[in-house]
Formats: C-alpha cells, sequence, structure tokens
C-alpha cells in the first residue's frame, strides 16, 4: 500500500486550493451574466435575482442587435479559422517535412510573430486599407484576423505534425502516391483534430477581437457582436446592466455549442491508433 508523504499531501492541498481560488475568480463573472440577465433591478453587483423576468432577453432579441452582428461574426471569424486552418497545414507540412535553407529563421520569425502586439501594426494596416478601398469589407477584415493568427497556427500545426510518422508516408510514396496525395489522404486525417484544436483557437481569439473590426468596419450593419456590445452602454457612465447581461449570455452560445460538438465529434486525440500495426 503506497502511503503519501505529509508534504507532498500538503502540496496537494495548496494546489487544490489555488485552482479552487482561480475557479472562483473565473465563475464570478459567469454568475453576474446568469443572475443579472434574468434580474429586472440587475446591477454590477452578482447577487440573487430580486425576481425573474425575461424583459432584457426580448429587448435586444432584434435583427440590428443579435441576428445581424452574430452573422457577421460568423462570417468573420469562421472565415478567419478555415483560412488560418488550411494554409497553417499548407505552410507547416514542408517545414516539419523538408530540410529547408531557412527553415529555422523563418521559424523563429513565426515565433516573433505570435508575440507581436496587434495594435502596434494597425496604424499601417488602417493606411494600407484605406489606400487599397478596402475598408468597410468583411471579405479583407476575415482575411486580416486570419493573417493575425496564422503564424500561432502554423507554430502549432508543425507540432501536430511531427508527431505522425513519417514511415506512413515512406509506405504510401512506395505505392506510388505523390507528397500531395500522402499530404491530402494520409497526413490530413490523421491531423484533424489538431487543425481542429488551430480551428477552434482562431475562432476564439477573433470571436471576442472589438479592435480590429472596431477599425476596419464603419459601416453599423456590418459590426460584428464584438462591436455591438457599445449598445447597451449609453451617455455618462449609464450601462443598460440586464440586457449586457442577456447580450453576452448569447454571444458566448455559437462558440460553446462549436467547441462542444467538434470536441465530441474528433474525441480530443489523434487517430493514430493502429496506424503503425501490420
Amino acid at each position: 500500500m503506497r502511503v503519501s508523504s505529509p508534504s507532498r499531501a500538503g502540496g496537494s492541498l495548496l494546489a487544490h486550493l489555488v485552482l479552487a481560488g482561480l475557479g472562483l475568480v473565473f465563475l464570478l463573472p459567469l454568475l453576474w451574466m446568469v443572475f443579472a440577465s434574468v434580474d429586472p433591478d440587475a446591477s454590477l453587483r452578482a447577487s440573487w435575482p430580486s425576481g425573474f423576468t425575461l424583459d432584457h432577453f426580448t429587448a435586444i432579441m432584434t435583427p440590428e442587435i443579435v441576428y445581424v452582428p452574430i452573422w457577421n461574426s460568423i462570417l468573420t471569424c469562421g472565415g478567419a479559422a478555415l483560412i488560418t486552418a488550411v494554409c497553417s497545414m499548407l505552410a507547416a507540412y514542408p517545414l516539419s517535412r523538408y530540410q529547408l535553407r531557412f527553415k529555422k529563421p523563418f521559424l523563429y520569425s513565426v515565433l516573433f510573430a505570435t508575440g507581436l502586439p496587434i495594435t502596434a501594426i494597425m496604424v499601417p494596416v488602417y493606411g494600407m486599407f484605406v489606400q487599397a478601398n478596402l475598408l468597410n469589407s468583411l471579405t479583407a477584415t476575415t482575411l486580416f484576423l486570419a493573417a493575425s493568427t496564422l503564424p500561432f497556427g502554423i507554430w502549432l500545426t508543425k507540432n501536430f505534425i511531427d508527431g505522425i510518422p513519417i514511415s506512413l508516408e515512406e509506405a504510401a510514396w512506395v505505392d506510388g502516391a505523390s507528397a500531395w496525395q500522402s499530404m491530402r489522404y494520409l497526413v490530413a486525417p490523421l491531423l484533424a483534430p489538431g487543425l481542429s484544436v488551430v480551428a477552434i483557437f482562431t475562432l476564439v481569439t477573433t470571436w471576442g477581437n472589438f479592435f480590429v473590426p472596431f477599425i476596419l468596419l464603419t459601416s453599423p450593419e456590418k459590426m460584428p457582436a464584438a462591436v455591438r456590445v457599445f449598445t447597451f452602454f449609453g451617455q455618462y457612465g449609464s450601462v443598460r446592466y440586464g440586457e449586457l447581461a442577456a447580450y453576452s449570455l448569447l454571444y458566448t452560445v455559437p462558440v460553446v455549442v462549436l467547441y462542444l460538438v467538434v470536441s465530441r465529434a474528433l474525441g480530443g486525440r489523434f487517430a493514430l491508433g493502429g496506424a503503425l500495426k501490420g
């Protein structure tokens, strides 16, 4: 029978207390959203509702506040996630499989780009968009969002491809498959869980991005949900807390649903089981 030492038990207890404290810090804003969304007298305090009402949801369920902004977010963020996943695989595959001359400097450049704050480049990006007549374009904004998350996507996808044995591709090459065919029919299916991680990370990152669409989009009908949150902030610091909480709950639903669907479909692990048998 294995007996843990007092120091190990004390360390485990301390770790659990720290994790519980962090969980409570993240739980309080969620409780506020749930309580304030149905509280007729909603305020900034996270307290038990004084009553129950759905008037806050009724007030925001309009095309200009919820439906159109969320649809714009799905188009821009979903498009950015798809573009990032595909381009990350195409860029990471040769970095993982081939000995390129400038491979290490390129990887260091990608790593540096992952830590570059997007606010530092928004002024030249805005000037470029104005000169190219791309301002207020959902397509151009989607491409820029994809470009801003692509460095991290490439770095992450390369690590996933490194975990796929190259012997599987060598066997396909012996059977007459080209490099493109082995990547399309062998690597891509095995890489699906990894690409789903890249896509979900991109979607979550861009879904909550307020600064980029606020700068690059000017028409109210093209604003995504992250920018439409301004609707609930009035003049002189007044805030409609109940409607803001209800909107925040609806705003998080698409991302949560997508995460649950993807994680349930892929099982959260690589499909390499049995690939090396035989």
